[in-house]
Order: structure tokens, then C-alpha cells, then sequence
């Protein structure tokens, strides 16, 4: 496998995992039933409760967007608004894909620490106004890891959970980087999710070693009511729905997902142990996933991407994003960090 061409820019740079590719070619094997009626399907779901310990109810869907917003839609009705991070991808990324499929629920923006929501910023929204003509807040939606790359903990978690049954309000989880967090707390998903007090969790399979797909797990089953006309309205009901599910089954029955997680964030503390006592060079947030935020000189930025290196600059003046992937080499990194270390010293020189 060639690793001259990866690249840090995104997680979703990477290929299929081996494990994912192989169940892919097995249900490939012959004919299966349509529409999610099939064995890989039936497999995959019951892959997920046991993972998690619980009888949760398992939906699939194409991507992130989707079933975020779809996910959404089933806590909300229109009048109804949804309290989110003000980096969170919901809200900055997924062009008002929530409001669209909730028929017009408003995303209530509140400020973070370090990426992540707590008890007060919830609440300083959820009782900013009470009165009929502001739109009724109904759900928290929360993302692990961050958009920023930390982490909640347990606790965090809890927290926020009391917080949501106070106020009569769903918790939703936005679990992309899922994997990525658990195998950085060494918990497991149960501890991280509905232990903790998440009503649903989408996970994340594409920036994990899959092609497309994410899974929606709905632990408080009630709110689960019809979800499935939902999928099929909006298009993400497949008719070869195996090819969605089984590489759930390669990721989940061989553990690959939390080995190739602990993978990624192993190659993202090792980027920011290697550039870090670079003059000039500043980590803007604790590394704790699989993304390092560093705050370079401009013409530092310029001249990496002149080498060929690409990444994102969305984080603030001189801010970039370096996403590492379950397929990340070691020697990319040292070479990223090389470079990183040499454009600073000519700068300075």
C-alpha cells in the first residue's frame, strides 16, 4: 500500500479498511432479500446491541448528514429547537439539512469551553425565553469527539444528561469520531453513550474504514416510533441495503473499529509530541482524538502547501487541521512534522 499521496487534510481522505472490504465481498456472494430484510443487515444490528449492551433500535443510513438530520427530526417537531455547539457540524456543516427534514426546527447556538457544551451554556439558552413566541427548545445535541478534537468525559456526559431531564430535553449525539473517543478514554461505548444518559447516537462508519455509511442507534426505543418511513422519505432507505450494513459486520465482529481508532489517535499525539517544542508552532487544543489544531505563521502555511501537503484553515487566523486516518503511516507523520520544523527555522532565519 502506497503511502507518498496521504494526506492530513480530512479522515475522509482514506480508502476501506481490509476488514470492510472483505465482508463487502462476501455479501456480495450470490442473492440476499431487499431494503434492509436481509441477513448482513439483521447481523450488523445485532453486532451493535451487543457492543453497546442494550436492546437499541438500528437504523442505517448513507451519511452523516443524513442521519444527524434525520435523527433530529424524530426528537423535534417544527416549532421546536434544537441547542448545539457553535462549531458543531449540525449547525456549520451540513447546509440546514436539520431544519429541512424537521420542517423548520431552529438550531440554538451556545458557547462551549474547549469545543464542548456543559450544564451552564444549556441552560442559559434552554431559559433564555419560555414564552410561545420563541421556539421551544426539545433536544441538546452534542458531538464526541469534537468538532476541535477533545473529548467528553463520562462525567461531562452525565452532567449535561441531568441538565437534559430537567429540562425536558433530548440528548443527542453527533458520534462521527465516535470510536475515536472511546479508544481514547479506554470505555466503552455503553459507558459513553446511553449510560450516560444519550437518548440516540449516530456513529460513524465512514471515517472509521468504511466506503459510505453511518448507523443511528436509538437507546430510548419510543423515540424510534416510525423511524424508518422517515429513512425511506428521504432517501436513504437502499434496496441493496447489505452493502450498507455488512461492513458494519467486518468492522464490529473483528474489533477493527477500535483498533484502527486507537491507530489514528496514536498518530495524532505523535504529530503534536514531534512539532511541539517548535518555536512559533502552537497547539490551540488538547490533542485527545484524532485531529491536531496548530497555529502556524502564514507563511509557514503557504509554503506546506507549496510542498504538497494539504489541510484545512476554518479554525481562525493562522489555525490548521490535521486529520489522521486508520490508515495513517508513521513515516507520513515524520515527514509532516520534518517539514512543519524546517519552514519554521527558514522563516526565522
Amino acid at each position: 500500500m502506497s503511502t507518498n499521496n496521504q494526506q492530513f487534510a480530512s479522515d475522509n481522505y482514506s480508502g476501506i479498511c481490509p476488514e470492510v472490504w472483505e465482508a463487502m465481498s462476501r455479501a456480495n456472494q450470490g442473492h440476499e432479500r431487499a431494503y434492509g430484510d436481509d441477513q448482513w443487515t439483521a447481523r450488523a444490528a445485532d453486532h451493535f446491541r451487543q457492543l453497546f449492551e442494550t436492546d437499541c433500535e438500528v437504523f442505517f443510513a448513507f451519511n452523516g448528514t443524513a442521519a444527524n438530520s434525520l435523527a433530529l427530526s424524530a426528537l423535534c417537531q417544527s416549532y421546536h429547537s434544537v441547542i448545539c455547539a457553535d462549531i458543531a457540524h449540525v449547525e456549520t456543516d451540513e447546509c440546514g439539512a436539520p431544519e429541512f427534514f424537521s420542517n423548520g426546527s431552529k438550531l440554538l447556538v451556545a458557547r462551549t469551553e474547549e469545543g464542548k457544551l456543559t450544564p451552564a451554556s444549556i441552560r442559559d439558552i434552554a431559559q433564555k425565553r419560555q414564552d410561545i413566541h420563541y421556539p421551544k427548545p426539545r433536544v441538546v445535541s452534542l458531538t464526541q469527539a469534537t468538532e476541535i478534537g477533545t473529548v467528553y468525559q463520562p462525567a461531562e456526559l452525565r452532567a449535561i444528561s441531568q441538565t437534559c431531564k430537567e429540562l425536558n430535553l433530548h440528548l443527542h449525539m453527533d458520534g462521527a469520531r465516535f470510536a475515536n473517543a472511546c479508544a481514547s478514554l479506554d470505555l466503552s461505548p455503553a459507558e459513553l453513550s446511553w449510560k450516560a444518559g444519550v437518548d440516540v447516537l449516530c456513529f460513524g462508519g465512514t471515517k472509521n474504514g468504511m466506503a459510505v455509511g453511518e448507523a443511528i442507534l436509538f437507546f430510548n426505543r419510543a423515540l424510534a416510533e416510525d423511524f424508518e418511513y422517515r429513512c425511506k422519505q428521504a432517501g436513504q432507505l437502499a434496496s441493496k441495503m447489505r452493502f450498507l450494513s455488512a461492513p458494519w459486520v467486518g468492522l464490529l465482529e473483528t474489533g477493527a473499529w477500535l483498533k484502527y481508532a486507537a491507530h489514528a489517535n496514536r498518530c495524532a499525539r505523535l504529530l503534536a509530541e514531534l512539532i511541539d517544542d517548535i518555536p512559533e508552532v502552537e497547539l490551540m487544543f488538547p490533542v485527545q482524538a484524532n485531529g491536531v489544531f496548530v497555529k502556524l505563521p502564514p507563511v509557514v502555511l503557504e509554503a506546506l502547501r507549496g510542498r504538497g501537503w494539504m489541510f484545512y484553515t476554518f479554525i481562525g487566523v493562522g489555525g490548521a487541521r490535521f486529520m489522521c486516518s486508520w490508515d495513517t503511516c508513521e513515516q507520513r507523520v515524520r515527514q509532516l512534522a520534518q517539514d512543519i520544523r524546517e519552514l519554521v527555522e527558514q522563516g526565522r532565519g
